[in-house]
């Protein structure tokens, strides 16, 4: 007779209940951090990557509903199809840095230290931003910008635009919000027992997040750089297709860029680390 089995907790298909999730984040946390460097940055060059693939889709579906559909309807759609991006970093494997806030949570219970935290913040960072990159410049190179007529690049042209034209106090706090609702999908994932649920936890605090029109770092390293190449390299045909020239978009630059990333990667750190991994961290673990 098998003694062992006696003593093992029974295994249920019922979601983790909250302390059981943040135990596990915070277990999670820990893992990330004192992942080998080579690992880290590839698993985050795919994670960025990833979140551009959800940026592409979500900038196809606005492509030409300005006239057509309704203001909130077209965002809601937007927000759907970006869902791909979270659930490809989840489900598929990577390493995000929005999401990877949530190591506060490890670096409360001290599992690991503000150096360990550091290094995999800047290591993952870095390797979004190269992801990221890397999609949108294929993107342009493929000349994707001129589908539908030059829809799609007109897209790209004003959500990148409107990104750098924000204030950087409005910037800061969409970012706050938006890591707020990222943090949440990533949260409800812990208590998954299957890919169906991390689906489907995921999908209605990112829609919500598009949707509304919040501020996230990695996917704005997808956003901007395709507008920028757009900006400076489309042919003419394409500037005549939709009737503008680049100087239509002034606000559209590498400093204006820049400007957009500094607030919005602080306001998500704030709103991912802070108001969720620090309050579920207060919430559930701190009387240890």
């Amino acid at each position: 007779m098998d003694h062992k089995a006696d003593h093992e907790p029974p295994r249920s298909i019922d979601a983790l209940l909250p302390a059981e999730m943040a135990r596990k984040a915070e277990g999670i946390g820990a893992a990330k951090a004192r992942l080998d460097a080579v690992t880290l940055l590839t698993l985050a060059v795919l994670a960025g990557a990833f979140i551009g693939f959800g940026s592409l889709l979500s900038t196809v579906t606005v492509a030409g509903t300005a006239d057509a559909w309704p203001y909130g309807a077209a965002r809601l759609l937007a927000g759907l199809v970006f869902s791909l991006g979270l659930i490809l970093v989840v489900v598929g494997g990577a390493e995000l840095f929005t999401g990877n806030n949530l190591m506060v949570m490890a670096w409360a219970g001290r599992l690991i230290t503000v150096r360990e935290i550091a290094r995999a913040w800047t290591l993952v960072y870095v390797g979004n931003l190269a992801g990221a990159v890397g999609t949108a410049t294929l993107v342009f190179l493929s000349g994707h910008h001129a589908s539908g007529g030059g829809a799609v690049g007109k897209a790209a042209l004003e959500i990148a635009a409107g990104k750098t034209a924000l204030p950087f106090l409005d910037a800061l706090l969409l970012g706050v919000l938006c890591n707020v609702l990222v943090c949440l999908a990533v949260w409800l994932s812990y208590g998954a027992r299957s890919v169906t649920d991390k689906i489907l936890a995921i999908v209605p605090p990112i829609t919500a997040f598009v949707a509304a029109g919040f501020e996230h770092s990695i996917a704005n390293m997808y956003f901007l750089p395709v507008g920028l190449l757009i900006k400076a390299f489309a042919p003419a045909a394409f500037w005549d297709s939709i009737a503008a020239a680049p100087e239509d978009f002034a606000d559209l630059t590498v400093a204006g860029a820049v400007g957009n990333l500094a607030p919005v990667t602080l306001g998500n750190i704030v709103g991912g680390g802070l108001l969720v991994g620090g309050v579920y961290w207060f919430a559930y673990l701190r009387r240890r």
